[in-house]
């Protein structure tokens, strides 16, 4: 383990679903990844075929897991499954289509003032953000001088972003983080973790740990 590196944690969103922006899934089982996002899969091991990995983490949904597997095959690695890095519990919301979802007069408080928001019967966007930066920082904690991969949620990552740069919850709805982006967050040592990349789509990553 290299003390004297920073270390880097990678927020990759799960690949494209059959009901990807159309219907908030939550964690509903069984939603597998579209062939779309199988081939995004394969794409984020490519990606990341420069970077020598030290683990593998994922939110326990399929999709997560599924988008993770063929970087963990590349690496070598298992997926080890995290519960803080899950889906958002978007309670009675979970199955419901977005087109009927934005008619609803809360839905406005959900774009504009998510820190003021619970899910009726689910959670609210600060105990998601709280638990989903916990996670992070645990494996960080894990894994000084390292790289590794977490798998997770668009939104989940969105909030993550928003705290590691310093951005108000409430402004967290203009993050746009696409399927199989990858975002990364580097500790280094005492100094507060920063973003080195956000919703990155397209090319190798291999520079975060270019040799000197």
């Amino acid at each position: 383990m290299e003390h004297n590196r920073s270390t880097v944690v990678l927020l990759i969103r799960h690949g494209q679903t059959p009901t990807t922006g159309q219907i908030l899934p939550g964690r509903t089982p069984g939603l597998h990844l579209a062939q779309r996002g199988e081939s995004q899969a394969q794409e984020v091991a490519q990606r990341l075929l420069g970077l020598k990995l030290a683990a593998i983490y994922s939110s326990p949904m399929e999709r997560a897991r599924e988008t993770a597997a063929p970087t963990a095959a590349q690496q070598g690695l298992n997926v080890e499954l995290v519960d803080g890095l899950v889906e958002c519990d978007f309670g009675q919301w979970t199955g419901e289509r977005l087109s009927e979802l934005n008619k609803l007069p809360e839905w406005k408080e959900v774009q504009h003032s998510p820190s003021t928001f619970r899910f009726p019967g689910g959670e609210s966007f600060v105990e998601m953000q709280d638990r989903m930066v916990a996670a992070i920082n645990n494996i960080a904690t894990q894994h000084r001088g390292e790289v590794v991969a977490a798998f997770s949620h668009a939104d989940t990552i969105k909030a993550a972003v928003a705290h590691f740069v310093g951005t108000p919850l409430d402004s967290f709805q203009k993050i746009h983080i696409d399927t199989a982006a990858i975002s990364a967050v580097e500790f280094n040592g005492d100094n507060p973790a920063r973003m080195l990349l956000t919703n990155s789509r397209t090319g190798s990553l291999d520079y975060l740990r270019a040799e000197k």
